[in-house]
């Protein structure tokens, strides 16, 4: 453990998980690193010289995620909260990578130029408000609702690209809904289960932007199979 990034005029604590060859800073002001975002790491596409967003980065653990798959990526993040904005320019400077994160809100047309990236990336509140369990902007959608993401990510994503996120399957309606009617048609989706004897507990949904109907629905994602973060230096 050790003092992290000075936020709003407090210290906070630091520990520290490696993702492959990166290592991850963790602490309160973000919410923790979870098994749906190692899920959705795996699961989006990316490609050498793709521009990517981080629509809601929290600490950065989703671009290192990516990173770790494609290193030619050119990141950005965006964080609305500044102490987790903070940690998060820390967790990608000590890994010595040059990834702009952007403090501010993703509503916000002027933050971010339109159709300036290959792929937008989320793992955004999943509960409406009122809706679902306590825990803040980070569990529910308190100062962005899911037809307010998709309409970010429809305006920064060019024609063909690409939206990938993950949320809860009982979402679905109304994910679909927004994506469309933001200019999106879904083409790839995965339900996540803990186990085999368990319900699914997430869905992963990757969308294009002006793309063709049709929806490749993959095998289902198991999080006891897929590697975890393991405790950094």
């Amino acid at each position: 453990m050790e003092p992290g990034p000075a936020a709003g005029g407090r210290r906070v604590i630091v520990r520290r998980e490696r993702l492959g060859r990166y290592v991850l800073l963790q602490s309160e002001a973000a919410f923790p690193l979870g098994s749906d975002t190692l899920a959705l790491g795996r699961f989006a596409t990316v490609r050498r010289g793709w521009r990517v967003c981080d629509l809601g980065c929290g600490s950065g653990a989703l671009g290192l995620l990516l990173l770790e798959r494609e290193e030619k990526l050119s990141l950005t993040g965006v964080e609305l909260d500044p102490a987790a904005a903070a940690l998060a320019r820390e967790t990608f400077a000590r890994n010595g990578l040059d990834v702009p994160v952007r403090t501010g809100d993703l509503r916000d047309r002027g933050l971010l130029p339109a159709g300036g990236f290959d792929l937008a990336v989320s793992n955004p509140p999943w509960y409406p408000q009122g809706a679902g369990p306590s825990g803040g902007p980070a569990r529910c959608e308190e100062g962005c609702t899911l037809e307010e993401l998709c309409a970010a990510a429809g305006r920064l994503v060019r024609n063909g690209g690409r939206f990938a996120l993950v949320h809860r399957p009982e979402r679905l309606p109304a994910l679909f809904s927004a994506l469309e009617g933001n200019g999106f048609a879904p083409k790839r989706m995965a339900l996540v289960q803990h186990r085999v004897d368990k319900p699914p507990s997430a869905v992963l949904v990757e969308a294009v932007r002006q793309g063709r109907p049709g929806l490749e629905v993959l095998p289902t994602v198991l999080l006891e199979q897929l590697p975890q973060a393991r405790p950094g230096p």
